[in-house]
């Protein structure tokens, strides 16, 4: 049973048990409900208490069955909390750990509450594009007040229980044991009459229009592009102005709105894409990982420094390897600098700061690295360099160490053949700036062992990473699709745009920066290193030759002051320069093209549909192993905007017919050879499917 019904004496206890979190699945409202129905009708019985099992009261409802029928199923999470709350007899929530969502509405439709400190109080609905469902806006401003329930369900972020005494009508010590001091609290409260109902209580907020205008001027212009945070302040402002059931009806409909749109289904996909990453088909979630106890990082450069920052934010003892002592002193005086300025911020403390880089030693020599559980090279990304380093590493390293390499573009089986145990080598691709950046791409080679690929996934969990897992393929997913919007943007100079025209198009479209800021961000001698190499290896793809030309005007980016556009000192705004605009002019016109006024509706759709297509082929080549991990290598690795999903999802809401219909028109165009339709992209389209089901 998901939730399990005991007699201790006069009172019935109803434990939830549907483990991790207690979710409010069908099976366990209907089980709950049937204890409720069982308590009522036992004599013996004079009150009841409701609480979690393990390590929570309830998370909530059942993220499995979200988009199921067993969501609205009856008993509905309603028609559970009507019953607690009619009961003829006192029934008490006993709160522990984790009290979130549907479990804390629960809590909110019993008589009482009583908690152990520390428990998390939340009401996180908003972070999926939703509002709370099942009452909570109408519940919560009755008994914390109108301001302090409009903050907890606007943010969604969790308090701890001993921070919410209005909530609770007890909170237990920390030594208590929870069951008993529940138990004996029921028994004390069994014969109270009537019994308390927190929707007879009002909510009493002095000149609350005031303060609810001040609150839609606050969240809107933090809302963004995201409508749950003012639909929020909406329902909770009803719970003033309006009846208790007339509330209710309100908050019903306004959650039944924005579970329609776009924005929270794209919130949606992306908390079950996050959470789906880490899962391989093949490589079972039992599958035994490796220790990994210590690492040792190769390079300390900016790559490399970021690269240690996690394992010591984890708790990791790392080694810096370096061939020179100067490198080595300024990479170290780097993550020293890094973690002086989140300390100025308020963001660490001192003591967190010295036990971090005590965490951190630096060696010039491969041998004192042999007894690393990892070791992750992040040195220059050309193959020669990589060859050196993975033969010495195979030397040194102790039996069964991890062998990983950062590139972002190379193949890393190569790079495994480079050693006689190519099972133990596997692709960690940081995205930079690596302390920051979420995205891992991990990149499985056709020798990795399983438990190798097992161990990675969890270790990218507690580097508080998204780990997401890559076949090998030049460029893997992110790098390897990113290149044909780069191409786009260079062709969109040639064609009659200029590059703030572009970036702003795609800043609009909700990009965290523009194609040509990214450039410069990145350093714009990155990507012609990389088309060189094209040049030589695939002389069949056309490139633009506007970033070849910048990148011999000297012009790199941010770091030297100069790329698409110019940079003072200590400004990260972009300034565009005129010579730069010159060039690509000059450029059109040698190649004889009359350049035209491009829509930004165009620059869009080229630059997204670009992505797409190339996701579709990646997908159809079993390089990414579902539409969702490329969605989630461009939220959390490419700045694509949360509201719209990633690129993938995106196409699904605009729907694959129009993608494929704006794409032949493309290929009709100026270098139309760049557009030829994913054959999977067609088929999709064909078939009136999505990527994502």
């Amino acid at each position: 049973m998901t939730a399990e019904y005991q007699v201790h004496g006069a009172v019935a206890v109803i434990t939830l048990n549907n483990p991790p979190v207690n979710g409010m699945g069908l099976e366990t409202r209907t089980a709950a409900v049937k204890g409720i129905q069982q308590a009522l009708a036992d004599d013996a019985v004079k009150a009841i208490v409701i609480t979690g099992a393990g390590k929570a009261f309830s998370g909530g409802a059942d993220i499995k069955e979200f988009n199921t029928p067993k969501a609205l199923a009856e008993p509905s999470l309603h028609t559970f909390i009507a019953t607690a709350e009619s009961s003829t007899k006192p029934v008490v929530a006993a709160i522990h750990t984790v009290c979130m969502g549907g479990g804390l509405e629960l809590s909110l439709g019993c008589h009482y509450r009583v908690a152990m400190p520390g428990a998390q109080i939340a009401l996180p609905e908003v972070k999926l594009g939703l509002l709370p469902g099942a009452g909570g806006t109408q519940r919560l401003p009755r008994v914390l007040g109108l301001e302090p329930a409009l903050n907890m369900i606007v943010s969604g972020n969790p308090v701890a229980s001993e921070k919410l005494p209005a909530l609770f009508d007890e909170i237990f010590a920390a030594d208590a044991d929870l069951l008993t001091s529940a138990v004996a609290f029921a028994e004390k409260i069994a014969d109270v009459r009537p019994l308390p109902k927190v929707r007879d209580r009002k909510v009493d907020y002095p000149n609350h229009e005031a303060f609810l205008q001040f609150s839609r001027n606050t969240v809107k212009a933090m809302a963004g592009p995201f409508p749950a945070p003012l639909e929020c302040v909406e329902t909770v402002a009803a719970s003033v102005t309006m009846k208790f059931e007339d509330g209710m009806k309100f908050e019903r409909e306004r959650f039944l709105h924005l579970i329609q749109t776009t924005e929270s289904k794209a919130l949606r996909h992306a908390f079950f894409a996050e959470r789906v990453a880490s899962k391989v088909p093949d490589v079972p979630a039992d599958t035994p990982v490796r220790p990994i106890k210590s690492a040792a990082i190769i390079g300390a450069g900016t790559m490399g420094g970021g690269i240690a920052m996690n394992f010591l934010n984890a708790g990791i003892p790392v080694k810096l390897l370096e061939t020179r002592q100067e490198a080595l002193d300024k990479g170290i005086a780097t993550i020293r600098k890094n973690y002086e300025n989140t300390l100025k911020k308020g963001k660490l403390t001192q003591e967190k700061l010295d036990q971090r880089m005590g965490l951190l030693s630096s060696t010039l020599a491969y041998e004192d690295i042999g007894q690393a559980d990892i070791v992750v090279e992040a040195v220059f990304e050309e193959m020669g360099v990589k060859e050196a380093v993975f033969r010495k590493l195979d030397e040194v390293m102790k039996p069964g160490a991890i062998l990983a390499t950062n590139t972002s573009t190379l193949d890393v089986d190569q790079i495994a053949a480079f050693t006689q145990r190519p099972q133990d080598v596997i692709g960690t691709h940081f995205f930079s700036p690596a302390n920051v950046m979420k995205l891992l791409e991990i990149v499985r080679g056709k020798a990795t062992g399983k438990d190798v690929l097992a161990t990675a996934l969890a270790l990218s969990k507690k580097l508080k990473k998204t780990g997401v897992v890559s076949g090998v393929c030049d460029g893997f997913i992110g790098n390897r699709m990113i290149e044909q919007y780069s191409r786009q943007a260079g062709f969109l100079l040639e064609e009659g745009a200029l590059p703030e025209q572009v970036d702003k198009a795609a800043e609009k479209f909700g990009f965290a920066m523009g194609p040509f800021r990214m450039g410069d961000l990145a350093g714009n001698d990155i990507g012609w290193a990389i088309r060189k190499r094209r040049y030589v290896e695939k002389p069949e793809i056309s490139y633009s030759k506007t970033a070849d030309l910048l990148c011999e005007m000297g012009r790199y980016g941010q770091k030297t002051g100069a790329g698409w556009y110019d940079y003072k000192a200590g400004d990260r705004k972009a300034y565009p320069n005129e010579d730069v605009n010159a060039m690509i002019v000059k450029h059109s016109a040698d190649l004889g093209i009359t350049r035209r006024k491009i829509s930004d509706e165009e620059i869009v759709e080229r630059l997204v549909y670009s992505l797409v297509n190339e996701g579709a082929l990646i997908l159809e080549e079993g390089i990414a192993l579902r539409a969702s991990d490329i969605d989630m290598v461009y939220l959390t690795g490419y700045g694509f905007p949360l509201y719209r999903g990633g690129p993938m999802f995106y196409a699904d809401t605009v729907g694959l017919p129009n993608v494929l219909l704006a794409i032949n028109k493309y290929a009709k165009g100026h270098q139309g050879g760049a557009w030829k339709p994913a054959p999977l992209l067609s088929k999709l389209a064909a078939d009136g499917k999505g990527f994502n089901g």
